[in-house]
C-alpha cells in the first residue's frame, strides 16, 4: 500500500498555479493538500478539496509533509529555512536561492533535520531537452564543437509584476538563466571558465532582458542566451559536432498547455503539432533525418520527490546543482560587469 503525501503549496501566482499544482494532483503519491494564498477563491475553484491558508500555518500543520515554495525569489530561502526547521521535506521553485550563503545553510540544515530537500528544475524534462540528451548519450552528432541554447521572443512591453521590477531576484538572467545553466551543466558538467553578456535593450525596461553567456569547455562552446527582441526565434537547441547538427525549434507545449488551464490527464495535453514534432540531424554526407520528440514529463519531478520520501529514493534534483547554477549565474554577473573571462 502506497503512502500518500500530505502536500502544501505556497503562492498561487502563475508558478504556483500552473507549474506546482497540476504536477502534485497528478503524482501518484502526493495529495494537495492546503495552498498559502492570498487567492482563495483561484484555488477553491481549482482545487476545491485545498485548503486555503497562510505561509506560517501550512508550515505549522503537523498533518503537511511536504511544503512546495512557489512565491517571488526573494523570498524562497527564508521560507525553506522555516520548512526546514519545522521538520518538512521541501521543494523550492527555482531559482533556488539568491546568496549562495543561504543555500549551504538550507542545504546542511536539511541534512541535520534529516529532510529531503529539491529544486524545480522542471525543464530537465523537457520534450525537447529529453531527446537531445539521448542523441548526445549516444554519440549522433560525434564529439561537439558547439552547443548553443537559446530562448528568444519578442515582447516589447513591460509586464506587471515583480520579474520586470527592480529588486533582487528580478530579470530574465533569475528568471531564465537557472534553466538553460541547468541544462548545460546536465550536459556537459562544469565548465573551465565563462564570459558573460547582459543588457537592458528595451527602451521602458528596469531589469535585465538580454543575456548571452558563453561557457568554455577546453575547446567547445556552449552559448546560452535569451532575448526579448527577437520576433522570429532561433533553433531553441542546435548542437554541433564532428557527425553532424542537431536541430530543435519551438519550445516544449508543456507550459503552452498548462497556461491554458489543461491538467495532465486531459486529451491533447502537451501534444505538439505533427510539423512540430521532430527535430532535425543534418549529417556530413548531407542527410537530413526527422528525429522524434521523447514525451516531455514535468509531472515525473512529483513522482520521482514521491518516492524520494517514501522509498529512500534521492530527491528528483540535488540541491547542489541548484546551487552550481546560482554560483554560475553569479560569476556571470561578474563577467559582464568586468569584461573579463572568468575562471570556474
Amino acid at each position: 500500500m502506497r503512502v500518500t503525501v500530505y502536500t502544501g503549496l505556497i503562492g498561487f501566482g502563475l508558478a504556483g498555479s500552473a507549474f506546482h499544482a497540476p504536477m502534485i494532483a497528478a503524482a501518484e503519491g502526493l495529495h494537495l493538500s492546503a495552498v498559502a494564498t492570498s487567492r482563495a477563491d483561484a484555488v477553491k475553484a481549482a482545487w476545491p478539496d485545498a485548503a486555503v491558508t497562510t505561509p506560517e500555518a501550512l508550515i505549522a500543520d503537523p498533518a503537511i509533509d511536504l511544503v512546495v515554495i512557489a512565491t517571488p525569489n526573494d523570498s524562497h530561502a527564508s521560507l525553506a529555512r522555516a520548512a526546514l526547521e519545522a521538520g518538512k521535506h521541501v521543494v523550492v521553485d527555482k531559482p533556488f536561492v539568491l546568496d549562495i550563503r543561504d543555500g549551504e545553510q538550507i542545504i546542511a540544515l536539511a541534512a541535520e533535520k534529516g529532510c529531503l530537500l529539491s529544486v524545480y528544475q522542471n525543464r530537465r524534462y523537457d520534450d525537447d531537452f529529453l531527446t537531445l540528451a539521448h542523441m548526445l548519450a549516444n554519440d549522433r552528432v560525434g564529439e561537439v564543437s558547439l552547443f548553443e541554447s537559446r530562448w528568444d521572443k519578442l515582447r516589447t512591453a513591460i509586464k506587471p509584476g515583480w520579474r520586470e521590477q527592480p529588486g533582487p531576484g528580478a530579470g530574465l538572467l533569475a528568471d531564465l538563466g537557472p534553466h538553460l545553466i541547468d541544462q548545460a551543466l546536465r550536459l556537459f558538467g562544469m565548465p573551465d571558465a565563462l564570459t558573460a553578456d547582459i543588457a537592458i535593450q528595451r527602451p521602458e525596461a528596469r531589469v535585465d532582458d538580454y543575456f548571452e553567456l558563453t561557457l568554455h569547455y577546453g575547446a567547445m562552446r556552449a552559448i546560452l542566451s535569451a532575448s526579448t527582441l527577437v520576433a522570429r526565434p532561433r533553433p531553441r537547441f542546435a548542437l554541433h559536432g564532428t557527425a553532424g547538427s542537431l536541430f530543435s525549434h519551438g519550445l516544449d507545449p508543456q507550459e503552452a498547455s498548462l497556461r491554458a488551464g489543461l491538467k495532465p490527464d486531459t486529451q491533447g495535453f502537451a501534444q505538439r503539432a505533427e510539423h512540430e514534432a521532430s527535430a532535425t540531424l543534418f549529417t556530413g554526407d548531407g542527410d537530413a533525418i526527422e528525429v522524434r520528440y521523447f514525451r516531455g514529463n514535468y509531472a515525473a519531478f512529483y513522482a520521482d520527490m514521491a518516492d524520494a520520501i517514501t522509498k529512500g529514493h534521492e530527491p528528483p534534483v540535488d540541491p547542489a546543482d541548484a546551487l552550481a547554477v546560482m554560483r554560475l549565474i553569479a560569476l556571470a554577473r561578474q563577467s559582464a560587469k568586468t569584461g573579463a573571462r572568468i575562471a570556474c
